[in-house]
């Protein structure tokens, strides 16, 4: 089958690979949208932690069912679907909560002999695999696993109804986590990023505020008077220098920050804020099952405008200029899908 794979930093190529071999509990999905994330530029660039060139990139996923092991019983062939991209051992502590994101033995596509799903076909355990709407385009279908780590995060959060949220960053993961806070009743959403279309698709998703903080020094200060004082939640979606204490900032004494980007150099912090005005800072990684099941939800309920994220859809023989036009911000990307139709 063809597949896209990160070769070296900074070079991309569609491969020819063997087929995985197909287990009797796993399922093989023909891929219809593979969708490029952040993590994927990490990998790109030869910065992320787990997935190193040369590997078979891409996570997110819809598709079709294909194939099913003899064990699989949940779903069949012709099944629309998606993928929790994430296996634990099973047996830990971590896993028998559920907590499959905390499992130190976590297998995730790219990472070892686990294919990625930007191939022909992709083939994952039938416990992670969720059937979608026969309806659904599989564009939407593919923002399930963003969506999710951005459920995720309003969970980590504790968003309740009425709140006033700042999400910092309007990629891909800032859009779909302010959309999610929308769905847990915050009704104040301020949006940062230093490019214009961003924030209009934050305004497109729910955002009541939107600042564009470029060469601004003073923007924390301005986005308060947006809403007339502090926050009670604060979402980072970036891993920009000095958003650790601008979040400490923009937050309300008691309130709670939860970074879902990932930091690639040492941030400043500034404990004294965070420890004498008892403001927290959580940490936040992928999502669970309960969150994958959300974001499903939340896409078939058609409250979630695929346009507003999907910019590209490129065929896998263009996957190279893909992973181009997000990493240089060429032609105002938001999410790139790679197409297999």
């Amino acid at each position: 089958m063809k597949a896209v794979m990160i070769e070296s930093p900074y070079h991309v190529v569609v491969t020819e690979v063997e087929d995985a071999p197909l287990r009797d509990n796993e399922v093989r999905i023909q891929v219809k949208a593979a969708g490029i994330c952040g993590s994927d530029i990490h990998a790109y660039k030869g910065l992320h932690p787990f997935r190193k060139p040369p590997v078979i990139i891409g996570h997110e996923v819809s598709g079709e069912v294909i194939e099913v092991g003899s064990a699989v019983t949940r779903v069949k062939v012709g099944d629309k679907v998606t993928v929790e991209p994430q296996a634990g051992c099973g047996q830990c502590e971590h896993c028998l909560r559920g907590e499959i994101n905390y499992c130190d033995n976590r297998q995730a596509p790219g990472i070892g002999k686990w294919y990625g799903t930007m191939a022909e076909n992709f083939v994952a355990p039938e416990h992670v695999v969720f059937v979608l709407p026969p309806d659904m385009d599989h564009r939407l279908g593919a923002l399930a696993e963003p969506l999710a780590v951005g459920v995720h995060a309003v969970r980590k959060a504790g968003i309740q109804v009425g709140e006033k949220v700042a999400v910092l960053g309007a990629g891909p993961i800032g859009l779909l986590a302010l959309a999610a806070a929308r769905e847990a009743g915050a009704t104040t959403i301020l949006a940062t990023d230093v490019f214009d279309y961003c924030l209009d698709s934050a305004k497109t998703l729910g955002a009541t505020h939107t600042i564009n903080i470029k060469d601004k020094d003073n923007w924390v200060e301005e986005a308060k008077e947006h809403i007339g004082g502090p926050f009670d939640k604060v979402l980072i979606a970036v891993g920009a220098p000095g958003i650790l204490n601008q979040a400490l900032s923009l937050v309300k004494k008691g309130g709670r920050i939860v970074t879902i980007a990932m930091f690639h150099e040492e941030q400043s912090l500034d404990i004294m804020q965070l420890q004498g005005q008892e403001k927290e800072m959580v940490g936040c990684f992928c999502y669970t099952r309960e969150d994958t099941l959300a974001a499903v939800a939340l896409l078939a309920s058609g409250r979630i405008q695929s346009e507003a994220v999907v910019t590209h859809v490129l065929p896998y023989t263009q996957a190279a200029e893909g992973f181009r036009m997000v990493c240089q911000k060429e032609d105002n990307p938001l999410k790139v899908l790679i197409s297999f139709e």
